[in-house]
């Protein structure tokens, strides 16, 4: 299989564990929501990761949408630029588990890995 016919490349990754998560969690919402994934000033490094589910309703027209089998991520443009090749993955391992990333554009990441450095 060559490399461009194995998966569409999108500008935030999920692993199927990670999908499988949220939608566990979406579910317990009760309602359709969509995950809005973001960055914002602050944390150990200079930025830091942000997460939190919203009605699509709430997308604004330059959000970028990721659609994963019927489960949409948003990404303003802004956070984008920082987010851009992002893998979003999860372990439910009793240390050091949750939701993890993984991100190209980052030079420096802090221990608990939710705060970045460009």
């Amino acid at each position: 299989m060559t490399q461009g016919t194995q998966t569409i490349q999108r500008g935030i990754q999920l692993t199927e564990t990670a999908l499988k998560h949220l939608q566990l969690l979406r579910e317990q919402q009760g309602q359709d929501l969509c995950l809005r994934v973001g960055v914002r000033n602050g944390g150990c490094s200079g930025m830091s990761y942000a997460m939190d589910f919203e009605e699509i309703s709430n997308a604004r027209p330059d959000d970028e949408v990721y659609d994963y089998d019927g489960f949409k991520i948003i990404c303003d443009p802004k956070s984008l630029l920082y987010l851009y090749g992002l893998v979003l993955d999860y372990s439910n391992a009793l240390i050091g588990g949750g939701f993890q990333f993984t991100n190209p554009n980052a030079n420096q990441t802090c221990g608990c890995g939710k705060s970045f450095g460009v």
